[in-house]
């Protein structure tokens, strides 16, 4: 059985302060709960956050070398690029391995890091009752092997500046008195990052010009009460690679009409070719707050979410 859901933070437009909050880096991968059970024995099982079985894509952090231990943890998994920073473009050509012997190569050329943020069972006893401050302070007295425990830092203004200059994603801040509550927004952590990043919902690709297959734009789309509504057409950061991905993925989606609730100009309908809209990839854009997208840039699927997800992400 998976565990349920992780607990999630809520989107802020600025960092709370005061004694009663730590900050902590926002990582650029994958959210991992990974169970560790004396019950099953063997490796660490590895779930993402949609309650799915990954572990045969990270077998560098299947295998934890923690031995006989019991414990369930919360983190991210991370892939680092050219530069040394952590980038979910790169981690992208290792999340959808559903093959061990691709796995393992990979393993080897893009090593991962799993960033364990949150203990939640340790040794048979549960840990999400406790406040957040002793949960990480027994974290912090783990041998976890390859498993890395990122800091935490009481001045969250000193960790924004110094995210923002080395390139990373954000902060997340959560407050030291909250308890783990699964499946749940909790208010007690707040999200911030540096760009503006969000999810959507694919509704539809148009080809390259002067090609007919060759996928070159995906147009996208925000769940609301009134249905989907069209957010704006994507065509940077889609590569030859990517292209390919998302060609076979678009595969066997297709639909005679448009599943956005609104009215797509024209221009951008012109050529398109509708899709079923279950596929979800995040997007980076220069500013928030229109109707249509400014300057997007794709950075990549979300096979850990669902359009039900987008539903809540602000």
């Amino acid at each position: 059985m998976p565990p349920p859901r992780p607990m999630l933070a809520t989107k802020a437009s600025s960092l709370p302060t005061g004694p009663e909050w730590s900050h902590e880096v926002k990582w650029d991968g994958v959210r991992i709960l990974a169970d560790l059970s004396a019950t099953h024995g063997g490796p660490a099982r590895l779930w993402s956050r949609n309650a799915n079985e990954v572990g045969v894509a990270w077998p560098d952090v299947v295998d934890s070398q923690l031995g006989a231990r019991d414990l369930l943890v919360d983190g991210e998994v991370i892939v680092l690029n050219e530069a040394g920073v952590p980038d979910f473009r790169v981690l992208q050509e290792r999340l959808h391995v559903r093959r061990a012997r691709t796995a393992e190569r990979l393993a080897g050329s893009l090593p991962a890091t799993f960033m364990v943020f949150d203990l939640l069972r340790l040794d048979g006893t549960d840990l999400t009752g406790l406040p957040l401050h002793e949960r990480r302070a027994r974290l912090a007295d783990l041998d976890l092997g390859r498993w890395q425990v990122p800091a935490a830092y009481d001045d969250g203004a000193m960790l924004h500046a110094a995210t923002l200059e080395q390139g990373l994603e954000g902060v997340v801040s959560k407050r030291l008195a909250s308890r783990y509550t699964f499946e749940q927004r909790s208010p007690h952590w707040l999200k911030l990052a540096h760009r503006h990043r969000r999810s959507y919902v694919v509704g539809g690709w148009r080809p390259q010009e002067g090609s007919s297959d060759r996928l070159a734009a995906l147009l996208v789309g925000e769940p609301t009460p009134d249905g989907l509504a069209y957010r704006g057409r994507v065509g940077s950061g889609i590569g030859g690679r990517v292209s390919r991905r998302l060609t076979e993925l678009v595969a066997g989606l297709a639909r005679a009409t448009s599943p956005f609730g609104d009215e797509v100009p024209a221009v951008d309908a012109r050529g398109t070719h509708w899709l079923e809209p279950v596929l979800v990839v995040d997007v980076d854009t220069h500013g928030t707050g229109h109707a249509r997208l400014r300057q997007p840039s794709y950075r990549g699927l979300r096979e850990d979410l669902s359009p039900d997800d987008l539903r809540d992400q602000s």
